[in-house]
């Protein structure tokens, strides 16, 4: 007899500009925060995955550090408004799996589309604030509490700067950074300049080990921040939030 979470669909991480599945060892229910309905399946990924994401976030690396700053602030100008096209959906997708009411959710994706279209070859910085290196793969660690705009307000320093970037969703509320993700590759984005790992701690972990990653960024609950820090600490790898 098929279980309720066998006949629901996996979420897919993103590496190298396209969906990329695996089989994860465990996954995570991802319930609709107002009915409780399974609604997807995180997969809870590990060291392997975060390879596959760093390697493809360091081979986009020469390409796009060279490119202007110009043409990176041109391109997140694109996936704003490509964004604000599906804005509604991404407003449905953060209610759903968050709990925000639907203007909440609405104003987190009127503040996304701000700090996209606020990029500007002057906005740019290699001073490592917010993740923000030149020639540097930078991962993001998110929680729930914006599914959308944690991870943004990291990655579009970071992309603006010429880094690429490795995004890890809370499992409770993936989609909107998988959704962004596949509008990124709408928008010419070359593929591995965004890159989404899904997963735990194992996944943080398998970042935090490989060399390829030069930081680790945190965006959220600040005891959840000290314990991404403290795992980062481990391994040396400098952490922001």
């Amino acid at each position: 007899m098929m279980s309720e979470t066998d006949q629901v669909l996996a979420i897919p991480l993103w590496i190298n500009g396209r969906a990329y599945l695996t089989m994860a060892p465990a996954f995570f229910d991802v319930r609709d925060a107002a009915s409780g309905e399974i609604k997807r399946r995180t997969p809870l990924c590990g060291a392997s995955e975060a390879l596959a994401a760093a390697t493809s976030a360091q081979a986009a690396l020469p390409d796009w550090a060279a490119r202007t700053v110009a043409e990176r602030a041109a391109l997140l100008l694109a996936l704003a408004d490509a964004l604000a096209e599906y804005g509604e959906h991404f407003a449905a997708l953060i209610s759903e799996e968050s709990g925000k009411d639907a203007a909440l959710a609405a104003a987190e994706v009127g503040d996304a589309l701000s700090l996209l279209r606020g990029a500007s070859p002057g906005a740019a910085s290699d001073t490592g604030n917010s993740g923000s290196a030149v020639n540097a793969v930078v991962a993001i660690v998110s929680d729930d509490s914006a599914p959308l705009l944690g991870p943004l307000r990291h990655a579009v320093p970071a992309l603006l700067a010429g880094a690429t970037v490795i995004v890890k969703p809370s499992p409770k509320a993936p989609s909107a950074a998988f959704a962004l993700a596949e509008l990124s590759a709408r928008s010419a984005f070359p593929g591995g300049v965004f890159n989404i790992l899904h997963g735990d701690l194992a996944a943080i972990e398998g970042l935090c080990v490989l060399s390829a990653v030069s930081r680790l960024c945190f965006a959220g609950d600040p005891a959840l921040g000290a314990k991404v820090a403290e795992l980062a600490c481990r391994y040396n790898k400098p952490c922001v939030d």
